[in-house]
């Protein structure tokens, strides 16, 4: 289980506001960073989360705890992640609409659909509704990746 990741946003909280309203959950500030960070707590209140740091925003080791401080770096990340939703697809697309956000479907692979969305037009996520659900853990298992590759998967088809 993935308990918690962290991404980078223009604004902070009304991006960690929206990905718990996509989960079911709610958003709180994330203090132990500071400098404006918050999470998103999964609705089903287990742990997970994703916290939400400014745009800029690097981790930089200490002797005690890390440290967030502001650094100007590039827009663009490789990071991202896929989430899980209980809400159809519509209601994606009309919350992604209201934020101004870019999102469209997306089959990957051929083998599993995902609504990709841009927050800020730099950060890409991956929402999954039930039935995306389904077809990805059909899809992306240790055996089914082992035969995706020996079956020569065009790297394409391997990107998720």
């Amino acid at each position: 289980m993935l308990f918690h990741l962290s991404i980078e946003a223009d604004d902070a909280k009304r991006t960690a506001e929206v990905l718990a309203e996509i989960w079911g959950g709610t958003a709180l500030p994330f203090p132990p960073v500071g400098i404006g960070s918050w999470m998103a707590f999964h609705g089903a209140d287990n742990g997970t989360m994703i916290e939400v740091y400014p745009r800029g925003t690097t981790l930089i080791e200490t002797d005690g705890d890390a440290v967030g401080v502001i650094a100007e770096r590039s827009r663009a990340t490789a990071t991202h992640f896929a989430m899980s939703t209980d809400l159809p697809a519509e209601r994606i697309y009309a919350i992604a609409a209201r934020e101004g956000w870019s999102a469209k479907y997306c089959k990957r692979g051929g083998k599993f659909g995902v609504i990709e969305i841009w927050i800020d037009g730099c950060q890409m996520i991956e929402v999954l509704t039930p039935e995306m659900q389904r077809e990805y853990l059909d899809c992306v298992t240790v055996a089914g990746w082992r035969a995706l590759l020996a079956a020569g998967a065009p790297q394409q088809a391997l990107a998720a």
